[in-house]
């Protein structure tokens, strides 16, 4: 038997994704935007209201960046999620982010969050849907593993729980994509 609940926005896992921008002065502003993910091939889209300070920015630099929450920085991701920028001024320094700017756009890169996406805008759809193109990825070398490549488990990425309201570690490895399903 199952139980019902109607319509709902639960979707397992869903990642907790910051948005980097810079306002009109140069200053960097992070938010956490519960709703995103892959577009295409090299795009990350992100459902993004209009009243939101890093919409604004996004519009006026025509770029971002979206890092991964951590094990290690749920308070401050938690933050930039619950304050605005609207209203608290120094919100990123409030939680504890610095910033260096992205080579590749202008965008600021969350130096405590170690795996970044580097994004252009490419368009605003017309009910909020931001889509970027990723133009680079770069992550801190102490997330990297023995081949160079970037280890899920040293940058211990975090997911949301949207029915309990929980941030969750991402689990222990179960299987190969596009290989174990083809034993069947």
């Amino acid at each position: 038997m199952r139980k019902n609940f109607g319509a709902n926005n639960w979707l397992y896992p869903m990642p907790v994704l910051i948005v980097g921008t810079y306002d009109e002065n140069g200053a960097p502003n992070a938010m956490n935007a519960a709703w995103g993910g892959i577009y295409d091939t090299n795009m990350i889209m992100l459902c993004l209201s209009d009243g939101h300070k890093t919409t604004k920015n996004i519009r006026a630099n025509g770029a971002f960046t979206v890092s991964f929450a951590t094990e290690d920085t749920v308070a401050s991701c938690d933050y930039v999620g619950i304050a605005s920028g609207n209203r608290v001024a120094d919100k990123f320094a409030k939680a504890g982010f610095t910033a260096e700017k992205s080579r590749f756009v202008n965008a600021p890169i969350i130096r405590e969050l170690h795996m970044a996406l580097e994004c252009k805008l490419l368009k605003f759809n017309e009910d909020g849907i931001v889509v970027g193109e990723i133009v680079n990825v770069s992550a801190d070398e102490s997330i990297l593993d023995e081949d160079g490549n970037i280890s899920r488990e040293k940058l211990k990425p975090i997911c949301f729980d949207a029915v309990n309201l929980d941030y969750y570690a991402v689990g222990a490895k179960v299987g190969k994509a596009f290989a174990d399903g083809k034993t069947i």
